[in-house]
């Protein structure tokens, strides 16, 4: 069995982040994959059982990523307001410095390797979120809600602007770009929405 190579593992990760992004799941596979990262198919299958392996281990990665970014400086102990604003400002940031992960996630999060991910994240993430949402309800300035309702409202409107930035246009605006303002504008009418 041939080494491990850090390098060609980070290679084939973007490869095929990049080629499900271009071609969505269909048109996406192991030897194509191998001619994209100019490596043998056997290579990938050093790092990988099979596709499915990859594309869920991709989910994983990704959305680890993009989650533990978010929580940056961020603790449960927190109040509502800044804790939200931490968490917005983070998941901007990070969406904006990686678009091609953010578009991937946005594709795998509607297919069954998602099950996956939700599995592993949702026990990291919701010893965190968890108390967030309990001590802020606890001091008041959070209103009690089923968790898929808080989330839609706290988070759906900045992932909405993010699509519109990432694609340079909204449907009344054809040179949309979001900034801080905007970002905290929106921020404001989210928490009075959610505010006792």
């Amino acid at each position: 069995m041939r080494p491990r190579d850090e390098n060609k593992e980070l290679l084939i990760r973007q490869k095929a982040i990049e080629m499900i992004v271009k071609d969505g799941l269909d048109g996406f596979g192991v030897n194509k994959l191998a001619r994209a990262a100019s490596v043998s198919p056997a290579t990938i299958y050093i790092y990988y059982k099979d596709k499915e392996d990859l594309i869920i281990q991709l989910c994983i990665d990704v959305a680890r990523k993009m989650f533990e970014s978010s929580l940056k400086d961020f603790s449960p102990e927190m109040d509502f307001a800044i804790g939200l604003k931490i968490q917005w400002k983070n998941r901007m940031s990070y969406f904006i410095n990686f678009p091609i992960e953010m578009e991937f996630i946005e594709i795998m999060r509607y297919t069954h390797y998602y099950d996956e991910v939700s599995k592993v994240l949702t026990n990291r993430f919701g010893a965190v979120l968890g108390p967030f949402m309990e001590s802020s309800i606890k001091k008041k300035q959070l209103i009690p809600l089923p968790f898929e309702v808080y989330w839609s409202i706290a988070f759906a409107p900045m992932y909405q602007l993010i699509k519109y930035h990432n694609q340079g246009s909204s449907h009344v605006n054809s040179s949309f770009k979001l900034n801080d303002e905007i970002l905290m504008q929106t921020l404001e009418l989210v928490l009075k929405a959610l505010k006792p």
